[in-house]
């Protein structure tokens, strides 16, 4: 900003908010200079010039304003059939960031950070993206949704088909197969008898 009358005045510079001049402002010349802006230095400044004639001032308000940026991104999901997603991205920028939602280049429902996909479907699996935005730009945060569905599976984690216990003694089988949705477990005894009932927990 420049601060300019004539005949050539003795003049000043001041905040309207009544905080002092950050040391790294130079008012030399009647030029107001602040490198590196940063937050604390937006305000209305005020240039106070006095001459023979008398007295005037002018003022400007200083705004920041900044793009959007992401503090959080999406992560690409892969997700069992009926379980529920939350997807959250975060973004910062002056003014706030808006959002909003697409699937496949589809807008959503949703206007803030946080998506939420109850009871998940096949149909559901796509490309997302998150878009955060204000008046001076747009950035986009892209990642593809996978719904698993899958039958019981022992592969990775089989049963013992023996185990070995001493009487008395007491002995855990886990039982824990792969599956999507997650697999409802129930216990048989095919052979013999059991004198006392066992203990079992899903």
């Amino acid at each position: 900003k420049f601060c300019s009358f004539s005949p050539v005045p003795s003049f000043s510079w001041r905040r309207t908010d009544g905080n002092p001049l950050a040391q790294k402002i130079n008012t030399s010349t009647g030029i107001l200079e602040i490198p590196d802006f940063q937050k604390e230095d937006e305000a209305t400044y005020e240039c106070i010039a006095v001459n023979v004639r008398g007295r005037n001032a002018a003022r400007g308000q200083l705004l920041i304003y900044a793009l959007p940026e992401w503090n959080k991104r999406l992560g690409n999901a892969h997700v069992s059939l009926y379980d529920t997603l939350v997807w959250e991205c975060e973004a910062t920028g002056k003014p706030m960031s808006s959002y909003q939602w697409l699937k496949n280049g589809q807008p959503l429902t949703p206007e803030n950070g946080t998506l939420t996909i109850t009871m998940l479907n096949i149909s559901d699996s796509g490309l997302y993206q998150c878009v955060a935005e204000n008046k001076y730009g747009s950035i986009y945060s892209n990642a593809e949704l996978t719904v698993i569905a899958s039958a019981p599976d022992f592969s990775k984690n089989p049963i013992k088909k023996i185990s070995v216990v001493h009487m008395g003694g007491e002995i855990t089988i886990r039982c824990k197969p792969e599956a999507s949705p997650k697999a409802v477990i129930t216990w048989k005894k095919r052979h013999g008898v059991s004198k006392t009932k066992p203990k079992v927990s899903l």
